[in-house]
C-alpha cells in the first residue's frame, strides 16, 4: 500500500426533500451567491422553486447564471467570473450535474485569480485560493458532487482539460435520490457508465498489496450493476437510485484513491472525443474502456482474472486466465449494451478520419504519455482509438 494523505471536507446532506435545506446551507457562507445551473429542467420539476423559496427564507439573495451545457464551456465560466467580480459575489451554488458543478468550481477559482483561468488546465498556475460553492445534485454520474477536479471545455481548439485543488471541494452538496428519478433513460445509463469508469479507473493499479480497496472497488461496482437495471425502469425506485447516487459519490470522492495509484488514461482519451464530438462523457467511457482494457491486459493478467471473478461472477478456468479474463471484459460489454450504451465509436457516430489528431492532442506530439497503470504514447493511443471503431 503507498503512503497517502486523505481529506474529504464537503459535508454531505443525503434523504428525501434535503434541497429544503439549501437556503439553511448556503446561509452559513453567504448571502449573496450565483445561482448557477444549466438548461432550465430544474424548472420544470419544480427544483429551482423550491430551492428559491429555501433561499428567501434564509434571506439570501442570488445572481443567476443557467446555460451551462454537457462538456462546460470556458466562455460561460469566463462569464461567470465577471459577473462575481462585478456583483462581489463570494459564493457559487450549483444545481444540476458534473457539469454544471465543474463549472462552477473553475468559477470559483477564476474569481480571485488574476490570469486566465484555461492556465489551470495547462498547468501554468494551479489556484491558491477560491470563492465558496455548494452543490445540488440532479445527476448522479461524476462525481463532482465530493471530489476536487473540474473539467471544462476550451471551444477554440475543441480542447478538454480537467484541473484539480482541494480548493475545489465543494463546502456542501445536497444529494436528494427523488431528483435524478425524472432523468431521461439515456442519461440514466451514461450516468452509471461514468461513475463505473470512476471505479475502473482505480481499480487497474500497479500499487501492490491494495486488498482493503480492492474490495471497496469491488464492492461498490457490484452495487452499481445489481442496482443499475432498477433505475434504467419507471416506477417507485428511491432505494435502487440511494444506492446508485452514493455510490457515485463514494466512487470519486478520493477514499478509493488511498494507498493506491490509479490509471485515467481511458478518461484521457475521452476527454479527446468530447471535446471533439460533444458526446455524453458516460457514452464516451463505455465505448472506450472495454477496448482499453484488451490493449493492456498483459500488463496484470492476474487482476483481470480478479475483477472478471469477483464482480462479474464469471467461472475461472484455471488452465486459461485469458479465457476468464477476456470472459470479464465481455461481460462489463454486455452490462452496458444492456443499459443501451454505446461499446464502439461507430455507435456514437464518430467516424475514423481524426483518431491521430484525437491521440496527438492525448499523448502530446512530443510524446508525453498518459496513463499509470500502462504508459500510453501516440501510437498506443492511436490503436486504441482505432480498435475501439
Amino acid at each position: 500500500m503507498d503512503n497517502f494523505i486523505f481529506r474529504n471536507p464537503t459535508k454531505i446532506y443525503f434523504g428525501k426533500g434535503m434541497e429544503n435545506s439549501t437556503g439553511e446551507a448556503v446561509g452559513e457562507f453567504s448571502h449573496n451567491i450565483l445561482l448557477h445551473y444549466g438548461g432550465g429542467s430544474i424548472k420544470k420539476t419544480g427544483l429551482y422553486e423550491r430551492i428559491t423559496a429555501s433561499l428567501k427564507s434564509a434571506g439570501v439573495t442570488w445572481t443567476e447564471l443557467p446555460g451551462v451545457m454537457p462538456n462546460p464551456r470556458l466562455s460561460l465560466v469566463q462569464e461567470g467570473i465577471r459577473i462575481c467580480r462585478e456583483k462581489n459575489i463570494d459564493f457559487i451554488l450549483a444545481v444540476g450535474g458534473g457539469s454544471v458543478i465543474d463549472s462552477a468550481k473553475a468559477i470559483a477559482a477564476g474569481v480571485p485569480y488574476e490570469g486566465d483561468v484555461w492556465d489551470f488546465c495547462e498547468n501554468k498556475a494551479v489556484p491558491e485560493e477560491a470563492i465558496g460553492l455548494g452543490a445540488v445534485l440532479t445527476i448522479p454520474a461524476a462525481g463532482s458532487e465530493s471530489s476536487n477536479r473540474a473539467v471544462i471545455t476550451k471551444e477554440e481548439g475543441q480542447l478538454k482539460r480537467a484541473f484539480g485543488s482541494d480548493l475545489l471541494y465543494p463546502d456542501f452538496s445536497i444529494l436528494n435520490p427523488e431528483l435524478a428519478m425524472t432523468l431521461p433513460p439515456y442519461q440514466r445509463a451514461c450516468g452509471i457508465a461514468d461513475m463505473m469508469a470512476h471505479l475502473l479507473e482505480r481499480y487497474f493499479t500497479n500499487s501492490s498489496p491494495v486488498e482493503l480497496t480492492d474490495r471497496m472497488i469491488e464492492a461498490v461496482l457490484k452495487t452499481v450493476i445489481h442496482n443499475g437495471p432498477s433505475v434504467m425502469m419507471d416506477g417507485d425506485t428511491y432505494d435502487a437510485w440511494a444506492e446508485i447516487m452514493w455510490s457515485g459519490a463514494i466512487a470519486h470522492n478520493g477514499s478509493l484513491n488511498t494507498g493506491r495509484l490509479g490509471d485515467w488514461a481511458t478518461h484521457q482519451i475521452e476527454h479527446e472525443l468530447s471535446g471533439i464530438y460533444d458526446v455524453a462523457h458516460g457514452a464516451g467511457l463505455s465505448a472506450l474502456f472495454p477496448h482499453w482494457m484488451r490493449y493492456v491486459i498483459n500488463q496484470d493478467l492476474k487482476r483481470f482474472v480478479q475483477i472478471a471473478v469477483r464482480v462479474w461472477n464469471v467461472d475461472q478456468n484455471f488452465k486459461s486466465d485469458e479465457e476468464t479474463a477476456y470472459a470479464g471484459i465481455e461481460a462489463l460489454e454486455q452490462f452496458w449494451r444492456s443499459l443501451g450504451l454505446p461499446t464502439t465509436l461507430s455507435e456514437l457516430g464518430i467516424p475514423g478520419d481524426r483518431l491521430e489528431e484525437m491521440a496527438g492532442k492525448c499523448a502530446g506530439e512530443t510524446e508525453k504519455p498518459q496513463g499509470q497503470f500502462v504508459k500510453l504514447y501516440k501510437k498506443d493511443v492511436q490503436a486504441i482509438l482505432e480498435m475501439a471503431l
